[in-house]
Order: C-alpha cells, then sequence, then structure tokens
C-alpha cells in the first residue's frame, strides 16, 4: 500500500476531527437535553454552555482513555504503511453509523462506533491476530456494565434526592433543582469532553505514529499524546456540540421519560460521576449509554410505568448492533482501500 506521508497523515487527522466533531453534534443531546426539556436553558444558551465544558475538559485528568484507544489494533503487529489506512477505515466505519443514527433519532454511542470500525478495520488488514484482546475484553465489559452503573447511580441518586427533600413544596423543590441543575448539566459537559474527545486522540497518535513523529526507539503500547492534538480534539468536539443533534434532542428529553428540574438534576449528576470516574482509570465508557440509562433509572423511581419501555428497547437493540454494523463497514472500508491503492 502507499507509504503514510505528511500530507496522506494530515489528510487523515482532518477526517478524524471531522469524527470528533460529529460525536459533539451526535452526542449534545446527552448534555443539552434534560435542561431543554425542563425549561432551565433555551437550546441555544444550552449548547452555548455545554461546548464550553466540552473544551475546558482538555485542562484535566490527563489521556489515559486515548492510550486504551491505541492500544486496541496491535501498532507494532501491522504493517506500518497499513497504519494510516486502518485508522481512515475506522473512521469511515464511525462517521458512517453516526451518520445513520441521527437521522433515526437514536441515542447510539460514537465511542463504540469508533472502536467497531478499529477493530473490523484490524481485521481486515492482518486479521484478528492484530487485535489486542485483552483490551478489547476491557472496553467491552465496561459496555455493558457503564449502563447498569448509570441505571443503578440514576435510580438511587434520585431516591436520596427525593428522601432529603421530601417534605418540601414541589414548587419550591422545582425552583432550586432548575439553578442546581446548571451545576450538574456543567458537570456532564465537563465528563462528556474529558472522555469522548480522548477517543480521536487515540486515533490521531498513532497516525502520527506510523510517520515517525515521535523518533526512533518509541514503545508504541506507550505513546505521547501531543498538546496540538488535545486542544484539537477537544476544539472539534465543542464546536460539534454548537450544531447540536435535535432529533436526538428530542428522544433523549421527551421519548424516554417526563423529565423535571429535580430529574435532570439526579440523571445528570449521577451520570457525571460515573464518566469522570471511568476518565480517570482510562476507560472509553459510552456517555450516551450512561446519561440514557441515568434517565431511565430515575424514571423508575416514579414506577416503571413512568418509563416508555418500547423506545428504550430501540434505544438498546441500537446499541447492541453499533459495534457489529461499525466494524462491517470499517471491514469494507479497509478492503476497499487495499484494493484502489497500489
Amino acid at each position: 500500500m502507499i507509504p503514510p506521508t505528511p500530507i496522506i497523515i494530515g489528510l487523515i487527522i482532518l477526517v478524524a476531527l471531522a469524527f470528533d466533531f460529529t460525536n459533539g453534534f451526535h452526542d449534545s443531546a446527552n448534555a443539552i437535553s434534560t435542561v431543554v426539556s425542563t425549561k432551565v436553558l433555551s437550546p441555544r444558551q444550552a449548547v452555548l454552555f455545554a461546548a464550553f465544558f466540552n473544551f475546558v475538559a482538555a485542562f484535566t485528568f490527563g489521556v489515559a482513555v486515548a492510550s486504551t484507544i491505541s492500544n486496541l489494533v496491535k501498532l507494532d503487529y501491522v504493517p506500518i504503511n497499513s497504519i494510516p489506512w486502518i485508522h481512515l477505515a475506522a473512521l469511515i466505519g464511525a462517521i458512517g453509523w453516526n451518520v445513520m443514527t441521527w437521522y433515526l433519532g437514536l441515542p447510539t454511542s460514537s465511542s463504540h462506533a469508533i472502536i467497531g470500525g478499529l477493530l473490523g478495520a484490524g481485521i481486515a488488514s492482518s486479521g484478528v491476530a492484530a487485535i489486542k484482546i485483552s483490551t478489547v475484553i476491557f472496553v467491552v465489559a465496561f459496555m455493558v456494565l457503564s449502563p447498569m452503573i448509570g441505571l443503578a447511580c440514576g435510580f438511587l441518586f434520585m431516591v436520596a434526592v427525593l428522601w432529603i427533600a421530601r417534605d418540601d413544596h414541589r414548587s419550591k423543590v422545582d425552583t432550586y433543582f432548575r439553578k442546581l441543575q446548571l451545576f450538574s448539566a456543567g458537570a456532564f459537559s465537563f465528563s462528556h469532553g474529558s472522555n469522548d474527545a480522548q477517543k480521536t486522540m487515540g486515533i490521531i497518535t498513532p497516525l502520527l505514529f506510523s510517520i515517525g513523529y515521535f523518533g526512533t526507539g518509541v514503545n508504541p503500547n506507550f505513546l505521547p499524546v501531543p498538546i496540538w492534538v488535545i486542544l484539537s480534539a477537544h476544539t472539534a468536539i465543542a464546536l460539534g456540540t454548537l450544531t447540536g443533534g435535535w432529533r436526538i434532542v428530542k428522544t433523549m428529553g421527551y421519548k424516554i421519560t417526563r423529565l423535571r428540574p429535580v430529574d435532570g438534576f439526579a440523571a445528570e449528576t449521577a451520570s457525571a460521576a460515573t464518566i469522570i470516574s471511568a476518565s480517570v482509570m482510562g476507560i472509553p465508557v459510552s456517555t450516551t449509554h450512561v446519561i440514557t440509562s441515568s434517565i431511565m433509572g430515575v424514571g423508575t423511581t416514579r414506577g416503571t410505568s413512568a418509563v416508555k419501555w418500547g423506545m428504550a428497547r430501540s434505544i438498546i437493540w441500537a446499541w447492541f448492533l453499533t459495534i457489529p454494523v461499525s466494524a462491517l463497514i470499517g471491514y469494507a472500508s479497509f478492503s476497499l482501500i487495499y484494493h484502489i491503492l497500489p
């Protein structure tokens, strides 16, 4: 295949930042749906608020998640010339899935889409041996656990909040939590930026490795992330958030359960705590899965009938399909690139 050149790498980095933009565009609903549906902020205020916290997350929590993403494909096993094309094919798979599910209004995971794309493209390049199975098991385990944790945290946090406010009049509670929801929405947007922007860093850093950016003798399992990559990734995701994925806002804010300010505060705070903990540990969780399951957990405190389980089932099916479908697109994209390029 064509050896990687700085121009090729530069173009693929632009595609990676485009994916990061679609991540923010697709996942903006996660951060703003509760404050919009509870009328705490207008849609324009909400996206500006979320985008700001997406960006400032660049200066905290390090790059442990980026390292995990970088290690899904064994960079010391696949031919170095194929690394850029593996990552380009993975990006095509992830962007394709993001656009498809945005059109359908389904809050699926951009994180799992890029993971699936990497797995499919890596296998197309050099077979299953190119995949670091231990890292995949680690990621998939938390793919299952993170929605369960979000559901439990949302439910328990809501129960605690209701108990604390049990003697207050509803109008007083709503007024109080409208103010507190600004804090919780900011915390969730911050957590979203801290975890999701790092996935794009985990794509760009191996691209730089493939052209010798880090010099000789660098261990591909422990690649440093340049500061310009960190700032570029957070800028792209913040700009994507500014555009707002309104189709998904309707699903998250209105079609799962009816949200009051106190519900939004509980769901966002529980989600932010879960995601920030994952970011510190280097776990690339799905912010979409966590906030959606937290909303479900909050809704169940009013009884199981308060959650629209038909919509919930559609969302969960989309979750399960994300990695396989994006992996197939990534596999097909790499195969096509391989046969087109000399």
